[in-house]
């Protein structure tokens, strides 16, 4: 059997199938997550452009943007996953380089407002989308990450899936789905490596592409089965022999959506050890920003390459610059979404701070990724200390994981200023009571 159809066996009758009540519960902690990222999202240049240029798709059709406003299905499942991934505060899977949730829960959303879908449909669909993505990323490996965005590439088979099991679809024509959700998969890691704006695109696609997918397959459109694991397929060209022969070998038995990853800071993943680790040493040794001479970063690779803007003049340079998200860090205890607004980017004491912070990559600390995200922390003090801290996991990672009320006060803090104190309450409790909820919200 060909991987698509190894997804397609798993995932057939997947939208009437029982779950685990401990699987349920991390799938509504990560719709939970996801309307956390998407509401601040929504006030984000990306996005207002977008829902400008999609006017047309907007105030009709069966669908409806997260802030209420109908729309087409595929303008629903565009928009709300490019607000989910804009403002960075969605989850990833760690082993997979990828964030799930943007892509493949506005995917089920739209698939669900459509089609009049129960809550437990709705988190089924989830469910799948990030049992079978998360595995396709894992298997393409760090070879597709070095050039690839893999919330534009995987999250296409994520919004797929999720959005077949939502539609209901067969084996046959579920397979075809992520057939031609292959075709649809994009993504350049290039697209951020500058001041752009582009990058929340690639999640917002990746759920357009997938739930049009599965629309397609729904009546009867078809694609080249092999598509993944062909000699000229998916893995072949966007990876380096990937090796697809035990790629559901743990589905079922092992749930990835139990072990997610959720942003405890605002901004790129990959300098939130080394954020935790400078923080941990300015807790530690009661420090003000002021008492600090240098500070050396060490961490894997792709933080580098990804975080690496040095100097940044925008809020999109600054959520992908390790440099300066520690020292907003360091200078101002934490960094959410004031961090990235024009005051906090002139602060003259981060600024102050960010020119004596140096960064490299440390061959065993990069050797470990993607399984481990670390990074090593070495503070020189005014008074003449040298502090130093290995940072080995981030705050919010399946080993050191935000709780349920972390994730409650991450919904309130991000959708409270979009949707007021009493709307974001009750968002709140619908999101807990969603296995026994006529429709998702």
């Amino acid at each position: 059997m060909h991987a698509t159809q190894v997804f397609a066996r798993y995932g057939a009758g997947f939208s009437e199938r029982e779950l685990p009540a401990k699987v349920l519960h991390h799938a509504k902690r990560a719709v939970i997550d996801w309307h956390a990222a998407v509401h601040p999202g929504f006030d984000t240049p990306s996005v207002r452009l977008l829902r400008k240029v999609l006017r047309d798709d907007l105030n009709r059709g069966a669908a409806r943007l997260v802030t209420g406003q109908p729309a087409t299905a595929r303008a629903a499942a565009l928009i709300n996953g490019t607000a989910a991934h804009a403002a960075e505060l969605d989850d990833s899977f760690r082993d997979a380089m990828y964030h799930p949730g943007a892509a493949t829960i506005a995917a089920a959303l739209a698939a669900a407002h459509s089609t009049g879908a129960t809550g437990r449909a709705f988190l089924r669909g989830v469910v799948l989308g990030y049992e079978i993505s998360t595995r396709i990323g894992v298997v393409l490996g760090r070879d597709h990450y070095r050039f690839w965005h893999n919330t534009g590439t995987v999250g296409c088979f994520g919004a797929a899936a999720a959005a077949g099991a939502i539609l209901r679809l067969r084996e046959a024509p579920l397979a075809h789905a992520l057939t031609l959700a292959a075709t649809f998969a994009a993504g350049l890691q290039q697209a951020f490596r500058m001041d752009a704006a582009a990058k929340p695109l690639h999640a917002g696609r990746a759920a357009e592409a997938g739930l049009l997918a599965a629309q397609l397959a729904a009546d009867g459109m078809t694609g080249s089965l092999d598509v993944l694991d062909g000699d000229a397929g998916f893995g072949a060209a966007m990876s380096h022999a990937p090796d697809w022969s035990t790629v559901g070998a743990t589905l079922g038995s092992d749930f990835h959506i139990t072990r997610l990853t959720f942003k405890n800071h605002v901004g790129c993943g990959h300098a939130f050890p080394a954020i935790d680790g400078a923080l941990e040493l300015k807790n530690r040794h009661g420090l003000q920003a002021a008492d600090i001479g240098s500070v050396r970063i060490a961490t894997y690779q792709p933080a580098l390459d990804i975080a690496g803007h040095a100097s940044p003049t925008s809020a999109d340079e600054a959520r992908f610059s390790l440099r300066y998200m520690v020292a907003s860090a360091l200078v101002h205890g934490s960094v959410r979404l004031a961090a990235y607004e024009p005051p906090r980017l002139k602060d003259p004491a981060t600024r102050d701070l960010l020119e004596r912070i140096t960064v490299a990559a440390d061959p065993e600390l990069d050797a470990a990724f993607p399984g481990q995200r670390a990074a090593r922390v070495d503070m020189h003090l005014r008074d003449g200390r040298h502090l130093t801290h290995l940072q080995p996991m981030r705050k919010g990672d399946p080993e050191w994981p935000l709780t349920d009320a972390d994730l409650e006060n991450k919904l309130l803090e991000f959708a409270t200023p979009a949707i007021g104190n009493d709307a974001a309450h009750r968002l709140l409790a619908h999101l807990w009571a969603l296995d026994e909820s006529t429709a998702p919200p």
